[in-house]
């Protein structure tokens, strides 16, 4: 499947990441904001996201960009996109209003992707005219070195546009996970809030403060989240059998809260914003935000050369 060009509508922090992930398989793009500085932030990013591409040895890494990238005036200069992806922000009206102008514009065949983590699909499906024809793609920053990719099918999404937003994703590098049915959080995020949740359960309850969690956390999970999941990781040490008689034990003491937990509401009603704003669960100074950034970015591209080894993809040239 072949993908000549695709659209990609809003260019916030995902949406740039994702159009960088495009550009650096190699791919068309098309992609439209209504916000100047959005554009502007955009095209910084994306020369420096190819860069960094190049100095990693990621995919098309030696294929200029530039004559790739075109920035439309209107959502009608996508009438050409064989896939259009939407990144706006996270707001029903916005995104139907959206959705109404794109469907008199590209072809009923079409996929139109949401990148959302917080909409179900379903919903999002409601009301259009070929409603099988949306489905939800869930990424993770930076979009464009980390092989996540989540594919979300609402009740209405077809085989066919699954088939072919799975086929972007290999286009991209990615390792794209189906999320068969829409569950609020998908996979990843259910996984990660629960995880959420009961670190917040333990710094209440006096366990352990943010800094012992955190190291009894990466120094945990940090040794196989990258080479295999919990189940994989449940058989190689010592099989369901064994775990199912700990769980006895443990699972009734876990927090199962259905309200945020007062350490995150508290730092929310202070408006703590990590090293966005200087103040977390740690302390921030100048400088750190770009710092961690940084690092995440390096870690992001080290996590892949260890995936690469240890779960190569296919090699599928008919999806470029």
């Amino acid at each position: 499947m072949k993908f000549d060009l695709v659209g990609v509508v809003g260019l916030g922090l995902m949406g740039r990441g994702i159009a960088a992930s495009f550009l650096g398989a190699g791919l068309r793009v098309i992609a439209i904001d209504a916000r100047e500085q959005s554009l502007t932030e955009a095209r910084i990013y994306i020369e420096t996201a190819m860069a960094e591409i190049a100095r990693h040895g990621g995919p098309q890494h030696a294929v200029p960009w530039a004559d790739r990238y075109r920035v439309a005036g209107s959502v009608a200069e996508l009438k050409d996109c064989a896939f259009v992806i939407e990144s706006v922000t996270e707001d029903l009206a916005i995104k139907r209003t959206l959705f109404d102008q794109l469907e008199t514009v590209v072809g009923a065949d079409v996929p139109i992707a949401s990148n959302t983590s917080a909409l179900p699909i379903t919903i999002l499906q409601q009301g259009r005219k070929h409603p099988s024809r949306f489905l939800g793609m869930h990424w993770a920053e930076p979009a464009y070195a980390t092989r996540f990719l989540e594919i979300i099918r609402g009740d209405y999404s077809s085989d066919a546009v699954t088939d072919a937003a799975i086929a972007l994703g290999r286009a991209t590098e990615k390792e794209p996970c189906v999320v068969k049915q829409d569950i609020p959080g998908f996979i990843a995020n259910r996984l990660g809030y629960a995880m959420y949740r009961e670190a917040a359960n333990l710094l209440e309850l006096g366990i352990g403060d943010v800094e012992t969690i955190d190291r009894a956390f990466r120094n945990g999970f940090g040794l196989w989240a990258t080479l295999c999941g919990p189940f994989r990781w449940i058989d190689i040490t010592g099989g369901p059998e064994l775990y199912a008689k700990v769980m006895a034990g443990i699972l009734p003491t876990l927090s199962s809260a259905a309200e945020v937990p007062p350490t995150f509401r508290k730092r929310q009603e202070k408006g703590e914003r990590g090293p966005i704003n200087g103040r977390g669960f740690y302390e921030y100074e100048e400088g750190d935000s770009a710092r961690w950034q940084n690092l995440l970015h390096e870690h992001a591209w080290e996590v892949r050369r260890l995936q690469e080894h240890y779960h190569p993809l296919p090699n599928d040239p008919e999806t470029k």
